[in-house]
């Protein structure tokens, strides 16, 4: 079974990075979904390190513009809801659950530090891959980026501290980083610019 060709588009060919955003809501049922689906894009011994932190309100808006690059603010400020794709560092409390038939896997990266970090921003980065994908099947748009001050959000977000919303500890131990930044939402065509180029096959590829 293979995808169909308007299918590709949809996800690949004709999707599009948006830096402007039209007036229309992201459902809370929507990004739920959205989780549920990119949740099952493979990971490293099926780590499943990053954690997604979903911004929608005006007030966590405001808690993250002092860590945006000034090209950043405004597309990020008008954007339906922004995501933090972060990576948790003790990823590996969860794998009894994640890799029950291989016990021993969570001491072999609790003794290996560099190897905590090396897998949690790997695969923290596929699943922040895999929820474009799933975003654009599920008929959203994005608008990935860097351009952040990672100290400076950090701080604002994955320090000790409690989820204002929920009052629940919330990353309570600072072992939560983040790796990218996503807008979602439903972009709006006008703003489009032309198509960058991709590179050839010849140019990125080769065959052995």
């Amino acid at each position: 079974m293979t995808l169909s060709d308007d299918a590709l588009d949809l996800v690949f060919r004709k999707a599009r990075t948006y830096n402007a955003w039209l007036p229309k809501a992201v459902p809370e049922e929507l990004l739920r979904q959205l989780y549920d689906t990119l949740k099952w894009g493979p990971t490293s011994a099926n780590i499943s390190p990053a954690r997604f932190v979903f911004i929608r309100s005006a007030a966590a808006k405001e808690r993250l513009r002092s860590s945006l690059a000034p090209g950043n603010v405004e597309k990020t400020m008008a954007a339906p809801v922004t995501v933090i794709v972060a990576y948790d560092l003790k990823f590996y409390d969860k794998l009894p659950r994640l890799f029950p038939h291989y016990p021993a896997i969570r001491d072999m990266f609790v003794k290996n530090p560099q190897l905590i970090q090396e897998a949690a921003l790997r695969n923290s980065t596929l699943q922040g891959a895999y929820m474009i994908l799933a975003a654009r099947a599920l008929g959203l748009d994005c608008g990935p980026m860097s351009g952040f001050d990672n100290a400076k959000l950090d701080e604002e977000f994955f320090a000790a501290g409690k989820c204002e919303s929920c009052e629940q500890e919330f990353f309570p131990e600072g072992h939560v980083k983040a790796n990218f930044l996503c807008n979602l939402g439903y972009g709006d065509p006008a703003t489009l610019m032309s198509r960058g180029p991709r590179l050839d096959f010849s140019e990125a590829c080769t065959l052995l």
